[in-house]
């Protein structure tokens, strides 16, 4: 079974099992097509984070983020102004999903690269038809320049509901990765494009930038919640901030709770606020993270939960999230041998940066905009440094068995999707698909945002607690899962939010 965001990437996967393939096979192959389905999500000069599960062995945890150039200077930038540029050569850092693909194959795959890659080459030579809501996604980016302009739009106009999308500058850059690998992307003539158009835009990247880009592979956070375990991807991934949000709601009552209520949003909001403190503070580069092991210890919790008050609201959330950013792709893939993998993908913003290279027509990242300028912050942008990334894939665990690969989509939001995703499962009972559709919300910037679903009075008695309540004006994220049965039976869900579907055979 597959489970993504667009349904032909969930058919190719599928179809990746099908002939043979195992669920690694199948996530590339679906992962990498997103790139023409939803090219404003994600991109081959994008970053991924994996979790993979075989039976009987440990669950590793897959690091593809790039870091920053060498040439990047803090001190030039606070020059410039107080916080990291968004749409800004300087925003970009080098892409690592590429490596993380072919690393991956390489280690746990059954089919060739040319084999997993050749779907992807057919859409964006054949093209695709725009859904509806990529062409929303396509209307709300305005800031493509030069060549992402050039590849990315017709004339300037964004590309609408049944306009055909194709990149051939894409599909040529997959047939050289299926000949010469990681190479071809990171120190040929795709990597002198980057390096060149990024250069040409007043970056400071090298060749040596893009051959140093090297996949870590270690092990999941982990946390417990309702008798399961959580398992997350360790920093520069932000899933250390799910575990503790679950470790603080652990506190409460919430079973005890409408599931659709004010009390259980309240309570949701203030773990927010102080779970993401403590990530904005905490979480960066592995080798510069601060304090995880206090982040993740129970007595941690403990302290944050006894500041929540049920009749009245903390301070605003704290500095440092930024807008919710919703564009990101996650696919996860369950084969007939129980391997299971949790994949999520992304250039940050809608379009990345809003730059792409001059001939291949690679969209650029964003990524860099997660760093500060505070000086001595772990997080500090810096030469070689990743920056805290907002994309994290999960799995549930139970007596040491994956049950279930997930992701929920949405930028920063993307911790609290974990939690809410796991509570509604696990304290509410509810199946995957309704535990997916299931109203959201997210208290961030001193404002508690709430999705269509919940009642007027609800909003009503979180207004009058002290929220600053608004109404979502746009999805929160997007979710995927497929929880996995003893037996053989696997059961999906795919968020209505997005054009996709969970498929299988």
């Amino acid at each position: 079974m597959c489970a993504t965001s667009h349904p032909l990437a969930a058919k190719v996967a599928v179809q990746m099992l099908e002939a043979g393939g195992n669920a690694l096979d199948a996530a590339i192959a679906g992962g990498v097509l997103l790139n023409i389905c939803e090219p404003m999500m994600t991109g081959l000069a994008g970053d991924c984070f994996a979790l993979v599960s075989e039976p009987g062995q440990p669950v590793v945890a897959v690091n593809g983020s790039g870091r920053a150039p060498q040439g990047l200077d803090a001190e030039a930038l606070r020059a410039k102004g107080p916080t990291m540029p968004v749409y800004d050569v300087d925003a970009v850092t080098v892409p690592g999903a590429i490596d993380a693909f072919c690393k991956m194959s390489e280690r746990w795959g059954r089919m060739s690269l040319g084999d997993v890659l050749a779907p992807a080459v057919y859409y964006a030579e054949a093209g695709v038809p725009v859904g509806p809501r990529s062409a929303h996604d396509w209307a709300r980016a305005t800031h493509l320049k030069g060549a992402a302009q050039r590849f990315f739009t017709n004339d300037g106009k964004p590309l609408g509901i049944g306009d055909v999308f194709t990149a051939l500058g894409q599909a040529e850059v997959l047939r050289q990765i299926a000949v010469d690998g990681r190479a071809a992307f990171y120190e040929g003539e795709i990597a002198e494009d980057m390096v060149q158009s990024l250069q040409a835009l007043g970056g400071s990247h090298t060749m040596a930038d893009f051959a140093a880009v090297e996949t870590e592979f270690s092990s999941p956070v982990t946390g417990r919640y309702g008798g399961h375990e959580l398992l997350e991807h360790p920093p520069n991934g932000q899933g250390a901030a799910a575990i503790l949000l679950l470790n603080i709601l652990s506190h409460f009552d919430l079973p005890g709770l409408d599931p659709l209520g004010a009390e259980r949003a309240h309570l949701e909001a203030e773990a927010t606020k102080l779970a993401y403190d403590a990530r904005n503070r905490f979480i960066a580069d592995p080798d510069q993270t601060a304090r995880l092991e206090h982040m993740l210890a129970p007595e941690t919790a403990a302290g944050l939960a006894k500041l929540i008050r049920k009749d009245a609201v903390l301070p605003q959330s704290p500095p440092g999230a930024e807008e919710v950013h919703r564009d990101t792709v996650y696919i996860t893939v369950v084969d007939g041998a129980g391997m299971a993998v949790s994949l999520i993908y992304s250039i940050f913003h809608a379009f990345g940066s809003g730059l792409a290279s001059d001939k291949f027509g690679l969209l650029f990242q964003n990524r860099g905009a997660g760093f500060t300028l505070e000086p001595g912050h772990p997080n500090e942008a810096g030469p070689g440094k990743r920056p805290m990334h907002t994309i994290i894939p999960g799995m549930l665990a139970r007596e040491g068995r994956v049950m279930m690969p997930f992701g929920v989509m949405g930028g920063q939001y993307q911790c609290t999707g974990h939690a809410r995703l796991v509570s509604n499962l696990l304290d509410y009972g509810m199946d995957v698909q309704a535990a997916i559709d299931a109203p959201r919300l997210f208290a961030e910037n001193g404002r508690l945002t709430l999705e269509r679903g919940f009642a007027p009075e609800v909003a009503q008695a979180l207004s009058e607690l002290g929220h600053d309540v608004v109404m979502a004006e746009t999805p929160l994220g997007g979710a995927q899962a497929i929880r996995m049965h003893e037996g053989r039976v696997l059961e999906g869900g795919s968020d209505p939010r997005k054009d996709g579907c969970a498929l299988g055979y």
